[in-house]
């Protein structure tokens, strides 16, 4: 004989279940804290246009940007868990920022579900041409002779671009100066402008410069060579041997959306990303997919959390206010 109250949960349950096997059954908006044509929005946009046939429902991209992605978590967070609201987010944003721009404090894992990990990443170092060095040993050289005299850009305060300058500075003891832009778009401008020296960056972004040797192309910051610049050498292949970062974008749902509801997005999702077709696109972007699970893409949010809880404390990163 069942007790009222496994009768009552099993009530409280039944419509859960009812929707997980029914979704998606209306339009589903892919939220995202980047600006529009920014690199994790054209992540979004790729995925778009194959997850409408996938899933069988319209799919919108919604971009809410501000405050390094806190704008975009918490629409996400509040939104009603059915799977018909998910956020996709570069790492930084999810990992970084609510160290840096939540109060209180945002425990990533506590207001969102990881869905699944649809990217990894790294970022190139690249130089104006008026900087005397060709490679980080010659970088830090200078950097050594005149402290602060050489200026590295980045997106925003806590970015992943912010971050790669950050643990340069720890590993490589030296003083570079940060300067933080709202975006990418205009840190580019004043770099290819000669108004700040350095930057760390995805490689589609300036892939054109370097070739056309308006930029020059210093290192990799993860643990192998880069497909699209063969020739240029990882930051540990440069002598920091223990110097290594790379970045993740990944799909989120409200906590507590049903189990059945996030393990369909992961299959459904997983699947797109498995395709000939967008493997080449990954691959143009200079990003490559491999296959997880949510509980393995939660893991890995937790890990990257307390990694960059640790830099935030050695570095002294304080929110930009």
């Amino acid at each position: 004989m069942r007790t009222p109250g496994i009768a009552l949960l099993a009530a409280a349950l039944l419509p859960l279940c009812a929707a997980a096997q029914q979704y998606p059954g209306k339009v589903v908006r892919l939220v995202t804290g980047s600006q529009p044509a920014g690199g994790t929005d054209l992540t979004a946009r790729a995925l778009q246009q194959r997850l409408v046939p996938a899933l069988g429902v319209q799919v919108i991209v919604d971009n809410r940007q501000g405050v390094a992605g806190m704008v975009a978590n918490e629409y996400t967070a509040k939104a009603a868990p059915d799977g018909y609201t998910i956020l996709l987010q570069p790492g930084s944003f999810v990992t970084v920022s609510t160290q840096l721009n939540a109060s209180p404090p945002w425990d990533p894992l506590k207001h969102l579900a990881p869905v699944i990990q649809v990217s990894t990443y790294d970022l190139v170092l690249v130089a104006h041409p008026s900087v005397p060095a060709a490679n980080v040993k010659q970088l830090v050289a200078v950097a050594r002779t005149k402290p602060g005299a050489i200026s590295f850009a980045s997106s925003g305060v806590g970015s992943n671009f912010h971050l790669a300058g950050e643990l340069l500075k720890l590993e490589a003891k030296v003083n570079l100066l940060h300067v933080a832009y709202r975006g990418s778009p205009p840190a580019v401008l004043d770099l290819l402008a000669g108004r700040v020296d350095t930057m760390f960056v995805h490689v589609p972004t300036v892939q054109e410069y370097i070739r056309s040797g308006r930029l020059r192309a210093i290192a990799m910051t993860g643990t192998k060579r880069n497909a699209l610049l063969p020739n240029v050498p990882t930051i540990a292949e440069s002598g920091l041997k223990a110097y290594e970062i790379s970045g993740i974008e990944g799909i989120f749902a409200p906590a507590g959306t049903p189990h059945a509801i996030v393990a369909k997005l992961n299959t459904t999702i997983g699947s797109v990303l498995a395709t000939p077709e967008m493997k080449a696109v990954w691959a143009a972007k200079a990003i490559e997919y491999v296959p997880n699970t949510p509980e393995q893409f939660a893991a890995k949010i937790r890990e990257d959390f307390d990694r960059t809880a640790a830099l935030i404390k050695a570095a002294d990163i304080k929110p930009d206010r």
